[in-house]
């Protein structure tokens, strides 16, 4: 008898863990922005979502996350809407292999970094040429976006610029040791890598401008960016607002996602978004009314739409 209660606590216990939904957090690397965010967003839907076990992944970034979406196994994704586009669509590092996605939620305007110290001389997009540059991380979207960025400042990205390709973290260690000149990064605000970068000793960090390259960007990629400004007071030693393009962020996760758990996810996130706030706070700038159908290029899930009606929010 006490063998048969054994196998039977056994087998419920095996039927528990089958029936509870284990989602993945595809994030960043860990000098940026989506991996704090995705570390809190785990572990509040590990903590708030009954039979919900979330984990946060460090990754390359947002080509990597909608790649891990494209193969259908329970992720929820942080990914630039440019680089989502792509990935629906089959285009430039989806070429032929499109995902079927679709957008739990519009999150934070990423804004694009171009960032160097005083000493290289570097003022303007125009002064790259000929410099040693971080694109970014392979797999990243910062590096999708920066190529566009050369573009449309008139650089050739293979020709103008010695590239190198880091995740934030390594590109602020670069300048530090004088191995590269100046890198791209797009993320929240504060960025915790380039704040590290604005507090070394002995360095001055100037932000280079971007904002003018907006419209040649949007004329060939669509309405995707956007001018906004990183105020002076954002990174320690900046001397002036640096007034640069950005791009909406998204969560998203494969068409696949069962309606009910899509609904959990985005309820819980505001429900709980006093809590996320504590894990960056990037997290405040996630509205109810900044959900709208024309902020993204990928069309919301069912079940974040169900929570939306509830709220007397109109996506269309």
């Amino acid at each position: 008898m006490k063998l048969l209660k054994i196998i039977v606590l056994s087998f419920s216990v095996l039927w528990a863990s089958a029936q509870a939904q284990n989602i993945s957090i595809a994030t960043g690397g860990t000098g940026g922005v989506y991996y704090p965010m995705g570390g809190g967003l785990a572990a509040m839907l590990s903590s708030k979502v009954p039979g919900m076990s979330a984990t946060a992944e460090v990754t390359g970034g947002s080509v990597d996350n909608l790649k891990l979406v494209g193969t259908g196994k329970p992720y929820v994704a942080f990914s630039m809407a440019d680089a989502a586009k792509d990935a629906l669509v089959g285009d430039d590092k989806f070429k032929d292999k499109p995902v079927d996605l679709r957008t739990l939620l519009i999150l934070y305007p990423n804004l694009m970094h171009v960032a160097t110290v005083e000493s290289t001389g570097i003022k303007t997009m125009k002064d790259l040429k000929g410099k040693r540059v971080s694109t970014g991380a392979p797999g990243s979207a910062t590096e999708v976006m920066a190529f566009r960025l050369l573009e449309a400042a008139g650089l050739d990205k293979d020709k103008d610029v010695k590239r190198e390709r880091l995740s934030v973290a390594e590109s602020v260690n670069a300048v530090k040791d004088r191995k590269i000149d100046a890198f791209f990064w797009v993320g929240g605000l504060p960025t915790a890598a380039v704040t590290d970068l604005a507090n070394s000793p002995g360095m001055k960090i100037v932000m280079i401008d971007t904002a003018a390259e907006v419209p040649a960007m949007n004329k060939k990629y669509g309405n995707l960016y956007f001018p906004t400004v990183i105020t002076k007071q954002t990174y320690s030693g900046m001397a002036k607002d640096n007034n640069v393009a950005a791009v909406a962020n998204l969560l998203v996760v494969n068409s696949s996602m069962p309606d009910a758990e899509a609904y959990k996810i985005v309820k819980a996130i505001f429900d709980n978004q006093l809590e996320l706030v504590r894990s960056h706070a990037e997290f405040r700038n996630i509205k109810l009314d900044g959900q709208k159908a024309n902020a993204t290029p990928v069309a919301y899930h069912p079940g974040a739409l169900r929570y939306f009606k509830e709220k007397g929010i109109k996506v269309n």
